[in-house]
Formats: structure tokens, sequence, C-alpha cells
């Protein structure tokens, strides 16, 4: 079976990655794979989904109809090995990413997520910016 990777963050730009992840998984009749990673310790960051949020999240893909699987890594490694990772594990055909604006110093000092992902992952990639009422 084909396989759609979303990376997953609880963000507008996280929620569009997953809707058009959704999308694109029905179209192709393939596994979605959403990654929720962190690099550290998962109790306090905001992004790695716990609890309720998780709860939900399970909710949600399982009233999709799609076959779904979560991955929640904490491996200590950013999220374009995360994703890269996964990308290679499933043999993706697609990767569905969530963009955000930043400005050129905030790329040059805290690096682009998306430049490395852009680099390092070999299937397509999907970028999708959240709508501007969202960001």
């Amino acid at each position: 079976m084909s396989a759609v990777v979303v990376g997953y963050v609880p963000h507008p730009r996280g929620r569009a990655a997953l809707d058009h992840a959704v999308l694109e998984a029905h179209r192709r009749e393939a596994l979605l794979v959403v990654v929720n990673s962190s690099r550290g310790d998962a109790l306090v960051d905001e992004e790695f989904l716990r609890g309720d949020q998780l709860r939900a999240l399970h909710d949600e893909l399982a009233a999709s109809g799609l076959q779904t699987e979560i991955r929640q890594p904490v491996r200590g490694r950013d999220v374009a090995e995360e994703l890269a990772a996964a990308c290679t594990e499933t043999g993706a055909e697609l990767l569905v990413i969530g963009l955000r604006k930043r400005s050129a110093v905030g790329k040059l000092l805290m690096g682009s997520a998306a430049q490395r992902i852009l680099l390092d992952v070999d299937c397509p990639i999907l970028g999708v910016k959240s709508s501007p009422r969202e960001s």
C-alpha cells in the first residue's frame, strides 16, 4: 500500500497540512502517516500532542475512513530527520508539510526546517500555507 506522510503540529499550519494530507490519502487510497515529533522532553514541548489533543486526533483520523498511523518519535532528531525517516520507512509517495512565514533573520538564526526537509526527503513534497486569517 502506498503512503502519504504529514508533519503535524497543533497550529494552523499543522491543521492545513493535515487537511490536505487527508484529501491526498483519499485520492491515492493510501495509508496516512501522521508524524508529530519532539526533539527533547515531550512534557514541555507544546507542539507534541498528548492527552485530549492526541485523543481528538485519533478520533478524527478514525472518522476519516482512512488507514492511519500516528508516530510520535522522541529521539532528539530534528523534524526534517524524522520526516525523512518516516518517508523512507513507509515508501511514501508524498510528504505534506505546513509552512509559516519567517523573516530572513529568523531563518538565518534558527535555520529553516522546510529547507532541510526539501533537501533531505526523496519523495514529492506538498507545502501548504494556512489561511491568512489563521496565521
